[in-house]
């Protein structure tokens, strides 16, 4: 038997994995008994952050990695793409049918035992792995209990950094009289004979992404209130430890009144086929659910008020009466020293008994998560049929 601590990304895709070799795995989960404040969902595998599982390209890292899982039948690149949502090159997902698909298919086999307890309450980290090989995938948001047995592992305090996330609005408060449809670079191809029947063109286009075009006196107001706004209060450790591939818009906007549009509000590759002109900056909406009624702002994590981000969202042309199903948040990451006390297979290097994978390990992104809890699969596989082999 293996024990599995955390059915996220990682926990599940490891928990599959071993369990279709015919090794009985005990899977544990706090969920719903017990949520994260970043967690809201009742199911298993819950994507808090973006629905995005960024390039399919292989020619960038992500979307090679993306291609090795599909051939070693991974589970969750599976389901990501069956439950997957326009999004133009890259793999975004319905994130509520991610989850349910993971969920009931975690459920359904039969080598799987799901224990929905929090490790450190009743159950302590140090109990299971005396049981057998355990392999410890509890992420980003590792509970506070769990986190402290994990010092005491470890010998020396978790690091941890804050990221947030971005909100969601209704697709049916959008004001289309100013939205656009497109993907970057599609509205410059034939840009000439497209601005001469736009309506009819824009109707032929990949619908992946509404684009919320601005022109100067718009993104100026619009950066200027942003970086006023209030947010809520940070401690001083927190302030220090943002992580960059997350950044919190309005701290981004800090950073000078050009930041966002070489950033996440960049105009390049857009032409208002209306207008005929590439605007100043442009803000994106990717589509968030199947159905395609709700999209979320791209890069507009955030750490305001909720107050601050629906005035501040509003003042966005074509949000101005946008309904905000999800506020953005910001949320703790805790993370090991991986170079310290993991070798190559994510396999402690104290005690051969463990492993760890997914964000608990500084890998980032969805997919990285995904491929750590394969790794580790593979390498705990064969460790059990050796132990197996040696004790019979």
């Amino acid at each position: 038997m293996v024990t599995v601590i955390g059915a996220g990304l990682a926990g599940c895709e490891a928990a599959y994995q071993i369990a279709k070799k015919g090794i009985k795995v005990k899977l544990y989960e706090m969920k719903p008994k017990k949520f994260t404040p970043a967690h809201t969902n009742k199911n298993l595998a819950e994507i808090v952050c973006s629905n995005s599982f960024k390039s399919n390209l292989i020619t960038n890292a992500c979307g090679l990695l993306k291609e090795e899982l599909r051939n070693l039948d991974s589970l969750l690149i599976k389901i990501a793409d069956k439950t997957k949502v326009p999004a133009g090159q890259a793999l975004a997902v319905d994130r509520e049918k991610f989850s349910e698909e993971v969920t009931k298919e975690i459920k359904n086999m039969k080598n799987i035992e799901i224990i929905e307890e929090e490790i450190g309450e009743n159950i302590h980290l140090q109990d299971l792995i005396k049981e057998g090989i355990t392999i410890i995938a509890t992420g980003p948001l590792t509970s506070d209990k769990l986190s402290e047995e994990i010092i005491e592992l470890t010998g020396e305090k978790g690091l941890a950094f804050f990221d947030a996330a971005a909100p969601i609005v209704e697709k049916d408060s959008i004001n289309f009289d100013i939205a656009f449809f497109g993907n970057r670079y599609d509205q410059e191809r034939g840009k000439e004979e497209e601005i001469n029947n736009w309506k009819e063109r824009i109707k032929e286009q990949e619908k992946s992404y509404i684009n919320l075009p601005m022109n100067k006196e718009e993104y100026e107001n619009f950066w200027k209130e942003l970086v006023n706004a209030e947010i809520v209060e940070l401690h001083k450790f927190e302030k220090r430890e943002i992580f960059e591939g997350c950044m919190p818009i309005e701290v981004m906007a800090k950073r000078g009144i050009d930041t966002l549009r070489f950033g996440p509000l960049k105009p390049v590759g857009f032409t208002d086929l209306r207008t005929g002109r590439r605007p100043y900056a442009v803000v994106q909406l990717r589509q968030d659910n199947e159905g395609g009624t709700l999209y979320n702002i791209v890069g507009f994590q955030t750490n305001l008020k909720f107050g601050e981000q629906k005035r501040i969202l509003k003042m966005i042309p074509g949000l101005e009466n946008a309904e905000i199903i999800k506020y953005g948040v910001m949320h703790r990451n805790t993370y090991i020293n991986s170079p310290k006390f993991l070798d190559n297979t994510y396999n402690f290097k104290e005690n051969k008994q463990i492993y760890f994978a997914g964000q608990i390990t500084g890998v980032e992104g969805y997919v990285e998560s995904i491929s750590s809890g394969m790794v580790a699969r593979i390498k705990c596989c064969s460790k059990y049929k050796r132990k197996r082999k040696n004790n019979i």
